[in-house]
């Protein structure tokens, strides 16, 4: 007898809520006054009307839009898209070579083709590098 009236308690404890979910809905239909209606957080959002990007904004976003562009034709993926993509967003040229870089890289090849080692090789490259 005392395990059917717990059963009952559990039972009217469970449906308390769907009772009160029903009641709340029949007083928003029967004209309950605006003011009182809670509002939807979806229908919050869509009220303020979307601000107009600035100049800057506008012009990141087409920066964007570009780099993201170039990045697909070279077809890049992983760390080297995102190193390209931030030289890009900040107006770096990451395909040209600096000047110093080609340097360094005719230098270095020339040393090479000498067969330079050691103390010979640091001299020549000084130099070179130099100009």
């Amino acid at each position: 007898m005392k395990g059917l009236i717990a059963a009952v308690c559990c039972l009217m404890l469970a449906a308390a809520p769907a009772f009160a979910q029903d009641k709340a809905k029949g007083e928003q239909k029967k004209g309950a006054p605006a003011a009182e209606k809670k509002a939807d957080p979806a229908e919050k959002k869509a009220e303020p009307a979307k601000k107009e990007p600035s100049a800057a904004q506008k012009k990141q976003q087409e920066r964007m839009s570009d780099c993201n562009a170039k990045a697909g034709e070279k077809k890049m993926e992983g760390d080297a898209r995102k190193k390209f993509m931030s030289s890009c967003l900040k107006g770096e040229q990451a395909s040209a070579k600096t000047a110093q870089q080609e340097k360094m890289k005719t230098c270095n090849k020339e040393a090479g083709d000498k067969k330079l080692k050691g103390d010979e090789r640091k001299k020549f490259m000084s130099s070179c590098l130099k100009g």
